[in-house]
């Protein structure tokens, strides 16, 4: 199982970085795109759509991602910059006030309309993230997964040396405050080494702390659909790893609030700046 695990990390990693730095902005575009629509899939079968729902999820996601890579040559394209100005503000309302809300009722939703527009909102404003970061900086979108990354694997090795105190055991019993302790300290040495080699204001690391917080509301929360829908992983298509919201949950809430401050700084009374 380890071996398989690290064959297949090995292979992601590979070929997703020869894709952030390689591929054009449109090449990228579809190659997230079609993660993404496996994300929607993954997230339908979560909520248990049926199979005519799950395809209609399907073409609404690559109908919307068409529309907005082929922007300037559709009638609708120039309803592009709504649409992403909509899902960022949709994902950015729904992981500041009402997830955490959420996680602490642990309310279980049964309505499947509100639950496959949420995903759909979502995952799209994630793919909307993925494409605004790159073309404004491969290396600033590499920064910004780095941080989630980073904070997870500390978090994993944290917790399994000296956790104690159970985080949410009612939706992921093997996460622990400590673990969560851990992601925040590797953040702070990440953020630490940004600001002495690349001279950002120390307000970074704040920023950092705010990332691993919303990384790990993103884990919870998909960990309590898989609860509710009753599985373990999203899917098995990454072998030893899942499925692939298995692999983007932290990502789904962070990646999306970083375009929303860098494309909207008036919502945020935080600049960070470099000296």
């Amino acid at each position: 199982m380890l071996k398989t695990r690290i064959i297949t990390a090995i292979v992601l990693i590979v070929g997703f970085t020869a894709a952030l730095f390689k591929a054009s902005d449109m090449a990228w575009a579809f190659i997230t795109l079609a993660a993404t629509l496996i994300a929607v899939w993954e997230w339908s079968n979560l909520i248990k759509l049926a199979k005519r729902q799950m395809y209609l999820n399907m073409t609404i996601a690559l109908s919307l991602g068409l529309m907005v890579i082929f922007a300037s040559n559709i009638p609708l394209g120039h309803y592009k910059d709504e649409l992403e100005f909509v899902l960022l503000c949709t994902s950015a309302l729904f992981w500041i006030v009402l997830a955490p809300v959420w996680l602490i009722s642990r309310k279980k939703v049964s309505q499947k309309f509100i639950l496959s527009l949420l995903g759909l909102s979502l995952l799209l404003a994630l793919w909307v993230a993925l494409n605004g970061l790159h073309s404004i900086s491969p290396w600033l979108l590499l920064g910004v997964l780095a941080t989630v990354w980073l904070a997870d694997s500390a978090a994993y090795f944290a917790g399994k040396s000296f956790g104690r105190h159970k985080l949410a055991p009612e939706i992921s019993p093997g996460k622990t405050w400590e673990g969560v302790a851990g992601a925040i300290l590797a953040a702070t040495f990440y953020g630490l080494l940004l600001c002495h080699y690349l001279h950002y204001s120390h307000w970074l690391i704040v920023g950092l702390w705010l990332i691993v917080v919303l990384s790990v509301m993103g884990d919870l929360f998909e960990s309590l659909l898989k609860r509710q829908a009753g599985v373990k992983d999203s899917s098995q298509l990454l072998p030893g790893h899942g499925g692939v919201l298995d692999r983007i949950d932290g990502l789904i809430p962070t990646l999306p609030l970083v375009l929303f401050y860098i494309y909207f700084p008036l919502f945020s009374n935080l600049q960070l700046h470099v000296r």
